[in-house]
C-alpha cells in the first residue's frame, strides 16, 4: 500500500495572533517576577524544534515565595470573599478565555504539537466550559456536597482546604489547568500551579488572563520548571492539597511523600484502556471510535484506547477497515487545519514510543504503520498498529502514550471482560455493541472509572473523571471535583 496522496491546499492557522515573549518569569502574587534561585530553560516547538521562548525554572525559594503568596491571599481577601463574588471572577476568566480562544489554541499547538483542530474545537471549548460550570457552583457549595456533622450534632458547612499545589502534564496543558484551578477557586482555595516543563506557555498566558480579570494577587500562582520544581511544591509544608495528573510512577512517589501528613491528595495517573468491539457493533462507527480513541492528540491521552479487543468473527473485517481509515490520516504541521495527527511532544517521548514499538516486534507481534511522509524536522511517529498481540506482550501491558494500537481478540463477553481487566490500570474503557443490556452488563463488570458506550473520548465538566488501581484515586469534574477541594465534604 503506497503512501496516501491528497490533493488539497494547505490551510495553516496564522501565528500572528500569538505575541510570544523572548523570556518568561514566574507568576507570583499577581506579577511576573524573576527567580531567586532558579535558572532558565528553553521550550521548543516539537513540530520544528524551533525555540519558542526561554522560561524560568523555579527553585525551592521561588516555590516557597509562591506558597506564601497563596497563603496570604487565602488568609486575606480570597478567604473572606463570598461564593457569589468568587463566581464572578470565574465567569470573568471564562469569558476572557472565550475571547482569546484563537490565540490560546494556536499557542497550545505551537508548544504541544497537537493539531489546531483539536486545540480549537476540543480543548478550548472545554477549558471555558469548566470555568463556567464551576463559577455556577461557587455560591451553592452547600447544595453541591454533603455537609459534615460537627460536635453536638450540629451541621458544619463545607469549607475550603487552603492552599492547593497542582502539578499538570504536557498532553492537555490548558485543559488540565482548568480541571485543577476552576474547582479549587470555586471552593475558596488558592493555588500554586506547576505546568509541565515542555508545555509551559499556555499556563503563563493564563497568568496574564488572571491579571486581565483582576483576580486578587496570590490567588493563582504559576511556577514553571521540571521535576525538582514539582517535588519542592508537593513537599512544601504550606500546601494543604496536592492534585497531580501524570505518570503512575511519579504518582506513587507523590503518594509516598505525603503519606502521614495532613495533605489531601488526588491522583489521575496512567492508563491502558480497552476498546471492546462486539460482532453486532456498527463497524464504520466503531472504526471512527477506534481512530479517535488512540490517534487523538497523537495518543498522548491517559485514557487512550490503546488496547483494541475485537470479537474473533469480525477481526479481519475490522482490521481491513481500520487500515484503510488509517491510510487517510494526515500527519504533519499542527497549525494546518487539515492535519489529523500532529507532532510527538518531545524527543524523550518519541524515544519511548520507538523503544516500546521495537519491543513489540521483537516479541513477535506484527507491526503495520500507516503509509505517510513524515517531516524532516521535529518529532514524528506514523500511526501504527500491532496484530498477533497477546496479554503477555509488553505493548499490551505498558502505557506507550503514543499513536500505537495493540489488537487482541476475544470470543465471549466474559473473555472480553477478563482481558480488559487484566491490567494494573483502570482509567477508562469503550464498549461497541448494538445491545443495551450488554452495555450495562459490561459497564458493571469493567474495572474502569469511565466506560463509554458506542463512543470514546467524550468529556463534560459536569461528569466526574478518575480511575481505579494504578490509574489513581479521587475524581475531577462534576460534584466530585468540588468535594476534593472542601474540608468535611463528600459528593
Amino acid at each position: 500500500m503506497s503512501a496516501a496522496k491528497f490533493e488539497y491546499a494547505p490551510a495553516p492557522e496564522s501565528r500572528a495572533v500569538v505575541d510570544l515573549r523572548s523570556s518568561y518569569g514566574l507568576f507570583i502574587d499577581g506579577e511576573f517576577v524573576e527567580t531567586l534561585d532558579g535558572r532558565m530553560f528553553k521550550t521548543v516547538n516539537p513540530a520544528s524544534e524551533e525555540v519558542l521562548a526561554e522560561v524560568t525554572e523555579a527553585g525551592a525559594q521561588d516555590v516557597d515565595r509562591a506558597v506564601r503568596a497563596a497563603r496570604a491571599a487565602y488568609d486575606g481577601v480570597w478567604g473572606s470573599m463570598s461564593g457569589r463574588d468568587r463566581g464572578k471572577y470565574l465567569y470573568r476568566i471564562a469569558r476572557i478565555i472565550q475571547e482569546r480562544a484563537r490565540e490560546l489554541a494556536v499557542l497550545e499547538s505551537l508548544d504541544n504539537g497537537k493539531p489546531i483542530r483539536e486545540s480549537r474545537d476540543v480543548d478550548l471549548p472545554l477549558v471555558a466550559a469548566h470555568f463556567f460550570y464551576y463559577a455556577g457552583w461557587a455560591d451553592k457549595l452547600s447544595y453541591a456536597v454533603s455537609a459534615s456533622v460537627g460536635p453536638g450534632g450540629t451541621m458544619r458547612e463545607p469549607r475550603p482546604l487552603g492552599v492547593a499545589g497542582q502539578v499538570i502534564p504536557w498532553n492537555f496543558p490548558l485543559l488540565m489547568l482548568a480541571w485543577k484551578i476552576a474547582p479549587a477557586l470555586a471552593c475558596g482555595n488558592t493555588v500554586v500551579l506547576k505546568p509541565a516543563e515542555t508545555t509551559p506557555l499556555t499556563a503563563l498566558a493564563f497568568a496574564e488572563i488572571c491579571q486581565q480579570a483582576e483576580l486578587p494577587p496570590g490567588v493563582v500562582n504559576v511556577v514553571t520548571g521540571a521535576g525538582d520544581t514539582g517535588q519542592a511544591l508537593v513537599a512544601h509544608d504550606g500546601i494543604d492539597k496536592v492534585a497531580f495528573t501524570g505518570s503512575t510512577e511519579v504518582g506513587k512517589a507523590i503518594a509516598r511523600s505525603v503519606a502521614g501528613t495532613r495533605k489531601r491528595v488526588t491522583l489521575e495517573l496512567g492508563g491502558k484502556a480497552a476498546n471492546i468491539v462486539f460482532d453486532d457493533a456498527p463497524l464504520d462507527q466503531a472504526v471512527e471510535g477506534i481512530v479517535d480513541g488512540i490517534f487523538f492528540n497523537q495518543g498522548h491521552v491517559c485514557c487512550a484506547g490503546s488496547r483494541l479487543l475485537v470479537q474473533e468473527g469480525i477481526h479481519d473485517e475490522v482490521l481491513a477497515r481500520l487500515k484503510r481509515r488509517m491510510g487517510t490520516l494526515r500527519v504533519g504541521d499542527p497549525l494546518d487545519k487539515n492535519t489529523d495527527v500532529g507532532a510527538i511532544n518531545s524527543a524523550q517521548q518519541l524515544d519511548r514510543i520507538r523503544q516500546l514499538s521495537a519491543v513489540g516486534e521483537s516479541e513477535g507481534a506484527e507491526r503495520w504503520s500507516a503509509p505517510c511522509e513524515l517531516p524532516d524536522r521535529g518529532f514524528w511517529f506514523a500511526p501504527t498498529l500491532f496484530t498477533g498481540v497477546t496479554q503477555a506482550h509488553r505493548i499490551a501491558r505498558e502505557e506507550i502514550f503514543g499513536p500505537v494500537l495493540s489488537i487482541l481478540t476475544f470470543r465471549t463477553p466474559a473473555e472480553a471482560v477478563e482481558k480488559a481487566n487484566n491490567t494494573p490500570y483502570g482509567l477508562s474503557a469503550g464498549v461497541w455493541t448494538d445491545k443495551g443490556s450488554r452495555i450495562l452488563w459490561m459497564a458493571d463488570q469493567l474495572r474502569a472509572g469511565v466506560v463509554w458506550a458506542n463512543t470514546f473520548n467524550r468529556f463534560d465538566p459536569a461528569s466526574p473523571f478518575g480511575g481505579f488501581k494504578e490509574s489513581g484515586y479521587g475524581r475531577e469534574g462534576g460534584l466530585h471535583g468540588l468535594a476534593a477541594y472542601l474540608e468535611g465534604a463528600s459528593a
